[in-house]
């Protein structure tokens, strides 16, 4: 079968599916799986899609944009996972920034007790009153769709403070074009907090990764990434830009 024709065949799989595995793309094209990996460079290459953990996903619309509640509910133990191990870079007597994000809440019953808080996120209040943890909550409007408080008043309280740490959610990260979010009001308030932090980190899963939405936020080196499993192949191409920890249990 000739390259065009492979390749045909795999977005079309993918325009189906959404998802293909390396395997099952060996079994429709009758060709080996080192082939199959080299189409799919290409295709990655050319932006049709992405590679994930042993096979390769549709890319997503710049504009798409999930709902916190669809967030929520989808790859819980990985994000709590990955929450974990972020909640544990936080220090007794550290100020920190939560951005609004799903992953992102579910550091609060991992964090220590003697720290402040400040977030955007109205999904966090809650659960920091649970926990007893001293938290601001920055003003502006609130983004029914994400839960997040933007805008300008946003900006400008959020300017008021300085953190040690910050920890962000994001809806692209990309090795030329590096971290980007659909929403460009929600992106000036990551921007931001990376730029009032001491040390950034990013929280998100293999999803996120070759993904590229409509508003940047900043380069890759700009923040370290905490994420679940990884293929070889993207953590190669990610870890000479910026630092990468690996959560896997």
């Amino acid at each position: 079968m000739l390259t065009p024709e492979r390749h045909r065949l795999i977005l079309a799989e993918l325009k189906e599916k959404s998802i293909v595995k390396i395997q099952d793309l060996v079994d429709l094209t009758n060709t080996s799986e080192s082939t199959i990996r080299r189409d799919l460079t290409l295709l990655e290459e050319g932006k049709f899609l992405k590679r994930v953990h042993g096979g390769a996903a549709r890319l997503l619309g710049k504009l798409q944009e999930p709902s916190m509640t669809e967030k929520s509910t989808k790859n819980l133990q990985p994000k709590r996972r990955i929450a974990q191990y972020a909640a544990s870079l936080v220090e007794e007597g550290d100020c920190i920034y939560l951005d609004a994000g799903s992953t992102v809440m579910e550091m609060v019953p991992f964090l220590p007790k003697n720290i402040v808080v400040v977030t955007n996120g109205l999904m966090h209040v809650k659960p920091l009153l649970e926990h007893d943890i001293p938290m601001y909550l920055i003003g502006g409007f609130a983004k029914p769709k994400t839960n997040a408080i933007i805008g300008r008043g946003a900006l400008a309280s959020l300017e008021l403070y300085r953190f040690d740490k910050c920890f962000m959610g994001v809806n692209g990260i990309h090795t030329q074009f590096g971290y980007t979010t659909p929403d460009q009001e929600e992106a000036m308030i990551k921007q931001m907090a990376i730029s009032l932090s001491r040390e950034a980190f990013v929280l998100s899963d293999e999803t996120k990764f070759s993904e590229i939405a409509f508003a940047k936020i900043g380069d890759l080196h700009e923040a370290s990434i905490i994420t679940g499993e990884l293929s070889i192949e993207i953590k190669e191409q990610y870890m000479s830009k910026t630092t990468i920890k690996v959560v896997t249990e």
